[in-house]
């Protein structure tokens, strides 16, 4: 199978989701779910060619002209990703078929998440930057129909703006940081660019191609101070949370700045935004998740947090700290996918999902309690759990560092990881039974299958981590480092002072669950200041859109045909004239002043013919008016040998003159009905726009790109068209078929006319 094949196939099935659906009706989930499991054998089957140190490339060209390609590449990073992809992806799809069983759009909703798995696909395998970056828009795109998928509920829509346009306007930042990077790395493909990477930071756009590309990362990942979007999120369906913010979509940004490590990393700029700000967001993001009683804003948050760890990791940059990033992701993905899909299971099978009102659900729900309390000892980097490799290495990585900030922020946040694991994967299912909403019974087999799977495989890899450490993990660290290194993961690595750490941190994080309430009550006369944060600014910044939206239209759209080509006139004559201006030259203005008098003499009845027409003061002199500029234009046309465009031009003006005097002859004089200001305004911008014209022309006549066909014309249109008028083999024989389409065009006119002329003669008739 092709990787083309891999991406795209996605959106035909998305596509025919909906009309499968109509036919497999509860079946769908699972049957929806062959489709990324067969892609996770594939992608399967390349861990060894992967590991080995093989790379998968294929190339299609699109837009050569532009460097823009369709062309895939394969390596340890985006295999990493391809796996999560399609393996969570397969669960998550039979996990929607038990969560929104009956739902009256369920098809659609399968299309959706069809199109976001094939185009996050496409965003972690695209080798061409634009490539790349069509697919970055295609996630958000479908993340919008995801998150608005309940479209009657007010705040489904406001989420889904919402996340749509901070997304979107990471896109255009990063949209600008690619076109930057072609220009600074002399190529599209990423797999050239990054070995390029000293040429481009050496490059005077290295700056802004590393704040462009940051800002589009960090809107995808949820970075301060773009983080609320993601919170606000959670009104989408438990699938979308559980698939989208957790283990795919949100960590786009990170596999962005993780796959552009070997062109920009290495210096002060990217050190510091990506440790600083990822550090900020790993410390607020986790203090706002132990201030949370909704399951999923908890996860929400929590996830913010990681992906802050995830990000700094990258921006401290060292090979070990590269190791705890790829660890951690991964293990992040396992426990907090199965997290959100528990917790979906709870709201599903309970009717809340309260911490505050969930308690003692082990014995109505002993499967999910199983599933939750591996979780959760995952994501509290409980030993024999895979979360506890990344903590350690999470650790160990930053204690080399030379200043010990970062350590001590990240035990603090670790610290209350294990406060909110407890709080959100042990805590509704242990203490005394209380009464919730719905009756609470286990959950169906779609809605315990992904969660166990993700649960069992990160108890089963945190004691034989083995089975991926050499062949999963550690290509995509050689892919990120760009050099070889080694990974060995081992359960025990004898008492040492990381692992006393981890100890005291799972201890502290227990004392921060059992002190909880107390600790929320000293922080409430905080709480005010979550209304002056980012979110609060997002409100503000769409606010000012909307109001300078509705003034624009006030002044643009006023409804006066005047005012519309007045504003189109003086635009075109602006820009125009100022572009002209830059380049015209002297000697570019058409051929030497040489007239006769009667030219000149003629030239000027035209002026004053037109002048007259805006003077005139009854609607027949300004026909008159007009008429001398007709008949003047024709004696131009006799003066320069044209005598059959002469005649043309006489038959027209005199039919012209007489059908405006015979419509015209009975209304009233003309009227001031604007202000001699609005006068002189309109004058100047018609003065103005017709000299433009004439400086064009007269610049154009100076011009010769290639050669005159007029020779063409004359050598031929005896011996080709037969004909020694030369005009009428143009338009009967060279333009032929310009003049049969304007023939139409008359002839469909006229008969519009006399339709209308009989339907009035009808009426007539029938009074």
């Amino acid at each position: 199978m092709e990787l083309i094949v891999a991406v795209l196939s996605g959106f035909v099935l998305a596509l025919i989701a909906p009309w499968i659906y109509r036919i497999a009706r509860g079946a769908t989930g699972w049957l929806l779910a062959i489709f990324p499991s067969i892609l996770f054998a594939y992608f399967l089957r390349s861990v060894e060619v992967i590991a080995g140190g093989d790379a998968l490339r294929v190339y299609y060209p699109w837009v050569a002209s532009l460097g823009i390609n369709l062309s895939f590449y394969l390596d340890g990073l985006s295999l990493l990703f391809g796996l999560l992809i399609t393996g969570i992806g397969a669960l998550v799809l039979v996990y929607t078929g038990g969560y929104l069983k009956d739902h009256p759009h369920l098809g659609r909703f399968y299309g959706f998440l069809l199109m976001f798995m094939a185009s996050m696909l496409g965003v972690v395998l695209a080798d061409n930057t634009i490539c790349l970056f069509l697919f970055w828009e295609l996630t958000s795109v479908s993340s919008f129909l995801l998150i608005g998928f309940e479209h009657e509920k007010e705040t489904s829509r406001a989420a889904a703006l919402q996340a749509l346009l901070v997304t979107s306007l990471g896109g255009l930042a990063l949209l600008g940081g690619f076109l930057l990077l072609d220009q600074a790395g002399g190529s599209r493909e990423l797999s050239l660019l990054l070995s390029r990477g000293d040429a481009i930071r050496s490059h005077s756009l290295y700056v802004p191609i590393v704040l462009l590309v940051v800002v589009g990362a960090f809107t995808k990942s949820a970075q301060f101070p773009f983080h609320f979007w993601l919170p606000a999120a959670m009104e989408a369906p438990t699938p979308v949370s559980a698939y989208l913010h957790s283990a795919t979509m949100v960590k786009a940004g990170v596999y962005l700045l993780a796959r552009m490590t070997p062109a920009l990393a290495d210096t002060s700029l990217w050190t510091g935004a990506l440790t600083g700000f990822g550090a900020v967001t790993m410390l607020f993001a986790a203090v706002l998740a132990f201030r949370q009683s909704d399951l999923k804003l908890i996860l929400a948050y929590s996830t913010i947090s990681a992906l802050g760890i995830m990000v700094m990791l990258l921006g401290v940059g060292t090979p070990l700290a590269l190791q705890a990033m790829i660890v951690f992701l991964f293990g992040h993905a396992l426990y907090k996918g199965a997290l959100f899909m528990l917790a979906g299971a709870i709201d599903h099978e309970t009717g809340t999902r309260d911490v505050n009102r969930l308690s003692g659900l082990r014995s109505a729900m002993p499967a999910s309690a199983a599933a939750a309390l591996l979780a959760a000892m995952s994501m509290a980097a409980v030993p024999m759990l895979f979360g506890f490799y990344g903590k350690e290495l999470f650790y160990e990585a930053l204690a080399t560092e030379p200043t010990q900030v970062l350590l001590i922020a990240s035990v603090i946040t670790s610290m209350i990881f294990v406060a909110v694991a407890i709080l959100a994967g042990i805590k509704p299912f242990i203490g005394e039974k209380v009464s919730t909403p719905k009756h609470a019974h286990e959950a169906p087999i779609t809605l315990l299958f992904g969660p166990v799977i993700l649960a069992g495989t990160s108890l089963i890899l945190g004691v034989l981590p083995s089975v991926i450490d050499t062949s999963v993990l550690l290509p995509p660290i050689r892919a990120v480092l760009r050099k070889p290194i080694s990974l060995e993961l081992a359960l025990w690595h004898g008492i040492n002072p990381i692992f006393l750490l981890s100890m005291a941190t799972l201890a502290s994080g227990a004392a921060l669950f059992a002190f909880r309430d107390r600790l929320l009550s000293l922080s409430r006369p905080l709480a005010s200041l979550r209304d002056w944060g980012p979110k609060h600014g997002y409100s503000l910044a769409l606010a000012g859109l909307n109001a300078t939206a509705k003034a624009q239209t006030r002044l643009l759209q006023s409804g006066y045909l005047r005012y519309y080509l007045l504003i189109v006139i003086a635009t075109a004559t602006v820009l125009s004239g100022y572009k002209l201006l830059q380049h015209i030259e002297s000697d570019t203005l058409g051929r030497p002043m040489d007239f006769s008098f009667y030219e000149a003499a003629l030239a000027m009845l035209i002026l004053l013919a037109a002048f007259m027409a805006t003077q005139a003061r009854s609607r027949l002199a300004a026909i008159a008016a007009l008429g001398v500029v007709g008949f003047s234009v024709a004696l131009v046309f006799v003066l320069f040998s044209a005598p059959d465009l002469a005649m043309t031009q006489f038959s027209i003006e005199t039919l012209t003159v007489i059908v405006f005097v015979l419509a015209l002859y009975h209304l009233p004089r003309f009227g001031n009905l604007s202000s001699a200001w609005t006068r002189a305004r309109d004058a100047s911008v018609a003065l103005t726009a017709g000299a433009l014209i004439t400086l064009m022309a007269l610049t154009a006549t100076g011009v010769q790109l290639h050669p005159k066909i007029s020779t063409y014309f004359t050598e031929n249109s005896v011996s080709l068209a037969h004909g020694h008028n030369i005009v009428n083999v143009i338009l009967v024989d060279f333009r032929g078929l310009d003049t049969l389409g304007e023939i139409t065009v008359l002839a469909i006119a006229a008969v519009g006319v006399y339709g209308l002329l009989k339907l009035r003669l009808d009426k007539e008739e029938s009074k």
